[in-house]
Parts: C-alpha cells; sequence; structure tokens
C-alpha cells in the first residue's frame, strides 16, 4: 500500500522526478524524463512494481524531515530507542541520470534495511541484474540500465536486492542508483559529496532571487523551488505534474497523466516567474512555446510533450492496480486533440505581459499570432470541450468565449503602432467587442443576474471568477459580485471550491472529486480585487494551511477525508500560492508593490 498522497516529498534534478514517503521509501521514478517509462511504481502498484526503500529496521520513536534551506535537498531524520540517523535525498543537477542517497548517523546507532526492487516499464518488466563490481550491481532490460553502487554488501532474493547494516554517530554510508543506455560503457560514479555541494549551490543561487512577500516568502519560495523542479531544462517546458493517474476520487475513473506541458499551466507558471522576477525562466518558457505551437493553426493542441512532442496517445496499463485501487492506470492524455478556446486567450496575455514587463518581442510572434488570430476569428463560436477536458459533448463554455475575448484583446493591445498595425487593433477590438456582447447576453442567467458555466445552462463554474481576473468586467460589477455570490454558494465545501458540480454530468464521466485548489486561489484573488481582504487572508492562510510538511499540494483536496487528492505536486496549486501571496502581500504594501492582482490571467 503506498503511503498518503501528501506523505511524498519531491526530489528534482530539472529533467526528471522522483517521489519519496515519509518511510523514505522510493516509490515513484521516470528516467530520463518526466514523462519516461517509470523504473519505480509501486506509488500506482505495489512494492513489486518498483520501488527503493531505506529505513530504520527498529520500531522509530519519531520521524521528522525538511527540505535543506533553499533546495531540493531532502533531510529525513529517523529517531530509534537506539539512537537517530539522517538520511539524505537528493537528484544531482547535471548530465548524469542520478539519485544519491547519503545515511548519516546523527546519535547512537541505528541499523538499517535497504530494499531496491527495480521494474522498467512501469513496473512490468523485471531486469536483468548481475554483479559488474564489488558493491556495484547493473540492471538491465533492453535499452536501459541502472546502475547501484553500495556503501555495504548486498544480497539478493526474489527479485529484491537488499542490505541491512548499521550506522553509528558520525558515520556517512552512500548509496548511489544512476541510470544510462544498456549499449554504452559503464559511466563512472557520481562523487557524491562534490554533486552535494554543487547541487545545493544550484537550488540557492535559483532562490536567492526571490523576492520579499512578507510571512509568505518561505512558502512562496517553496513553490517557486518546486516549478522549477518541474521544469524540463533541455526544452524550457513545464510539466502540469510528475505523475499519472492519480486518482481525483479514491477507487474512482478520473484518473490522467499529467506529466506534459500544458499551454495554460505553463502560461500561468511564465506568468508566476515573470512576476517574481525571474525573467530567464520565462523567456525560456516562451522560447519552447515558439517552438511547440509553429505550423499550422488548426494544428495547435493545448498541450505538448516536454519537447513540443504532438502525439501524446492515452492508453492503460492493466498490470498496474491503481493508487489505493483507483483504476484504471492511464499514460499518454486523450485530451491532447480536444478543442479549447481559452488556450488562446491564456498565450495572447502571457505574451502582452512578457512584453510590458520589458521582455523583447520575440520574432517569430507576430507572424504567429497573424495567422493563429484569423482562425480563432473563425471557430470562436463553436462549442469546445473547455478548460475542465470534459469527456461528455462539447458546450458553449462561458469561461472559453471569455478567454477568446482576452485573446484578441490583448491582440488589440499589441497591435505595431503602424497604419497596418492600428487596423489590425482596430479589427481585433470589433472582435471582442462581438464576443463580448455575446458573453454578456447568452451567458448570464437572467433571472438572477449571474454568469453560468455554458450558453443555456443554469450550473456555475468556479472559472467564472476569470472574468473578472481578466478584466473581462470590473470586479464591482453587478453581475461579476452576483457571480461571486452563486459560486460561494454552490460550489463551497467546507471552505473550499469545487471546479463544478460534477453530479450534473455535463463531462461525461462518474460524479465525485474533491474540491480544486487553484479555483479557491482564484476566489482568494478576487477578494483582492473586490477589497475583501480579511475573506482573502482568511481563505489563503487555510489553503497555505493544507500543504504538506515540505510544502507541496496536490490538485485537489477531499474536506471529509482530510486527504490530498489527484497529480502531485500540481503546478497550479503551487502557482496559487505564489500569485495569491503576491496579490494580498502588494494589496497590503502599497507603497513596495503595485496594488493589483496578478494571478492565472488577469489585468493590471
Amino acid at each position: 500500500m503506498p503511503a498518503l498522497i501528501e506523505d511524498y516529498a519531491l526530489l528534482g534534478n530539472c529533467r526528471t522526478a522522483a517521489l519519496v514517503d515519509r518511510s523514505g521509501s522510493l516509490d515513484w521514478l521516470c528516467f530520463p524524463r518526466f514523462d519516461s517509462p517509470a523504473c519505480f511504481s509501486a506509488l500506482l502498484g505495489s512494492s513489486d512494481n518498483g520501488r527503493w526503500r531505506i529505513c530504520p529496521s527498529q520500531p522509530l520513536t519519531g520521524t521528522e524531515r525538511r527540505y535543506r534551506d533553499s533546495t531540493m535537498i531532502l533531510e529525513t531524520v529517523f529517531h530509534t530507542e537506539q539512537g537517530s540517523a539522517m538520511l539524505v535525498d537528493w537528484m544531482p543537477v547535471g548530465e548524469q541520470d542520478c539519485v544519491v542517497r547519503t545515511v548519516v548517523g546523527l546519535s547512537g546507532q541505528v541499523e538499517f534495511d535497504m530494499e531496491l526492487v527495480m521494474r522498467f516499464d512501469y513496473g512490468s518488466s523485471v531486469p536483468w541484474v548481475e554483479q559488474a563490481q564489488p558493491r556495484t550491481l547493473t540492471a538491465v532490460a533492453g535499452p536501459d540500465m541502472l546502475v547501484l553502487r553500495s556503501a555495504t554488501d548486498l544480497h539478493a532474493v526474489d527479485h529484491r536486492t537488499g542490505s541491512r547494516f548499521t550506522v553509528k554517530a558520525g558515520e556517512r554510508l552512500c548509496y548511489r542508483l544512476s541510470f544510462q543506455p544498456s549499449h554504452l560503457p559503464l559511466q563512472p560514479a557520481v562523487d557524491a559529496e562534490l554533486s552535494l555541494a554543487e547541487t545545493e549551490h544550484y537550488w540557492r543561487t535559483f532562490a536567492e532571487r526571490c523576492p520579499d512577500v512578507g510571512g509568505w516568502t518561505p512558502l512562496v519560495k517553496r513553490s517557486l523551488l518546486t516549478l522549477k523542479a518541474m521544469t524540463y531544462a533541455p526544452t524550457g517546458g513545464i510539466v502540469a505534474a510528475v505523475t499519472t493517474s492519480l486518482p481525483e476520487q479514491l477507487g474512482g475513473e478520473r484518473n490522467w497523466d499529467y506529466r506534459y506541458c500544458w499551454l495554460r499551466d505553463a502560461t500561468m507558471t511564465l506568468l508566476a516567474f515573470m512576476n517574481l522576477g525571474y525573467y530567464e525562466e520565462a523567456a525560456a518558457w516562451r522560447k519552447w512555446l515558439m517552438r511547440s505551437v509553429a505550423g499550422n493553426p488548426e494544428q495547435m493542441q493545448i498541450m505538448y510533450g516536454l519537447a513540443g512532442e504532438r502525439r501524446l496517445p492515452e492508453q492503460t496499463l492493466p498490470w498496474l492496480t491503481g493508487y489505493e485501487g483507483s483504476a484504471p492506470v492511464r499514460i499518454g492524455n486523450g485530451a491532447a486533440t480536444q478543442r479549447q478556446l481559452d488556450v488562446y486567450g491564456e498565450v495572447a496575455d502571457a505574451m502582452s505581459q512578457a512584453i510590458r514587463a520589458g521582455l523583447p518581442r520575440h520574432p517569430r510572434g507576430a507572424a504567429i499570432f497573424r495567422v493563429i488570430l484569423p482562425y480563432l476569428e473563425s471557430i470562436w463560436e463553436q462549442p469546445d470541450e473547455g478548460i475542465w477536458e470534459i469527456r461528455g459533448e462539447p458546450q458553449h463554455f462561458t469561461h472559453s468565449k471569455v478567454m477568446a475575448w482576452v485573446a484578441f484583446d490583448r491582440a488589440a493591445t499589441l497591435a505595431e503602432p503602424t497604419e497596418e498595425g492600428r487596423a489590425q487593433a482596430q479589427h481585433y477590438r470589433a472582435v471582442a467587442d462581438r464576443i463580448h456582447a455575446q458573453v454578456c447576453s447568452r451567458g448570464i442567467d437572467t433571472e438572477h443576474g449571474h454568469f453560468v458555466q455554458a450558453y443555456g445552462s443554469t450550473h456555475t463554474d468556479a472559472s467564472l471568477l476569470q472574468i473578472a481576473l481578466t478584466g473581462f468586467l470590473p470586479p464591482d460589477d453587478p453581475r461579476v459580485v452576483a457571480t461571486v455570490a452563486r459560486i460561494e454558494s454552490t460550489l463551497m465545501r467546507d471552505g473550499l471550491l469545487l471546479r463544478y458540480d460534477t453530479a450534473h454530468g455535463v463531462d461525461g464521466l462518474d460524479p465525485g472529486e474533491g474540491t480544486f485548489l487553484v479555483c479557491s486561489f482564484w476566489l482568494a484573488d478576487v477578494y483582492v480585487l473586490q477589497g475583501r481582504m480579511a475573506d482573502a487572508q482568511r481563505l489563503f492562510e487555510r489553503l497555505a494551511g493544507l500543504c504538506n510538511d515540505v510544502g507541496l499540494l496536490a490538485e485537489q483536496y477531499d474536506p471529509q477525508a482530510g486527504r490530498m487528492l489527484g497529480n502531485f505536486p500540481q503546478a497550479f496549486s503551487q502557482l496559487g500560492i505564489i500569485n495569491t501571496a503576491l496579490n494580498l502581500y502588494r494589496a497590503q504594501n502599497p507603497a513596495q508593490a503595485r496594488a493589483t492582482a496578478v494571478a492565472g490571467t488577469c489585468v493590471e
């Protein structure tokens, strides 16, 4: 049985990531990329599907853990009656794919068990394991090889590798697991101490640029580090999460692969980077975007692979039972081929804010938008699958139309100050006005004066909060105020928001899921815009209190069970921490920062 989702901590090297639980069990790891087949898949099955556990063999009297300050280096301290020891876990930032785990004796002496279960291809392939050198094992399955270099003697039983050892105060025992193509000669071992120093320097150099946001600075910095760790450095792409198929409802079918780059999620990450002054990361993402969307505008997707790959076929893995029995386990994502009109607005808004923030215009950007905007003009009145990627019939989602308005509104603002540019701006403004008029006519419940999820519907949707955050209408507009009140009254569960009511069947799936955390952050951001500072502060403190002991959030939260749900850690949720903290800080400190909301897509 895997640990609770919130019991995991993240390791990363800006190419891939691993999840380690409180007991020292590394239950999820994909080499060499975030979206590669996992070699440890116990998270979605059992230990037979692969894991690497290092834990005291004696009963524990206590455990605590933390990230080393401003880094992604995880320190877990185990206490027993015989003594205490610390497990230090990290992934070196460099060219070699490796996880290093060092056991450090703190007091007395502690007996440990190490168990390594190596399984390739999401736990389905048992490798051929042999000893290459003393205390060095290689595990080969087709093109892939893992290499374990151990500080202690190893023994093998039933396709598992184990070791029992004792560490005394002051002793350090190091274990290194590296990945390489199986046809290449054995790569040299990572120098653990040098790697630790270089990795610590890398993360601290990155984190020290984080601006002060008052008492929320440590939490913001941790979210920023997490988002950086979820960035694929070779291309600048940003994954929505490092996992697949962690359920939105325990035992349910809402299990999706989030190890890809959504234009929407990555755009909001770009804005967070810019708002914190990380323009190098923002520029890298924009280059990824310009490469990924280049081509026929009709073929623009809502998500891509880490390098801009377009084919992300969805399939199930029947040999994995799923997290706590939540099947099916999926890899790939069929939503890649959906039509979601909102992504055009999010991308246009990101381009606009990047230029306003001082990033030079991308030479390909204007040309791409000259092609994309006419295409959007031809399709914006069509139904789509919307921001929540429904698997039911497409609808005229109000949020999608609002974001189409954003695309033309920002395009009008970005137009060049030439005669041709002014003509384009005038045309884009006319299209934006038509969309605005239609939304205000067809997207409203005329009886109660609030916006609705889709044209002709009576239901609401948390994405309607973007009406205020994008500047579609002022936050004090009576229709916005009524929409916020409707969302509060129908979607709030124990102080947190659902995306929408799944019982209405709009998404074509069985009903039931947790509260969607980023929606509650959006609500807090709207509170800031409306001057409801006490409500915003209260909601943000509630959300911040849901972070696990190392500052991480999943996609969703079940208030009744008191548990996280969905893929983990989730970029959307970590973004919520950053943006809402900035909004609150700027509103409360107008002399130090602009008192305006900057969440997701929004205006100033």
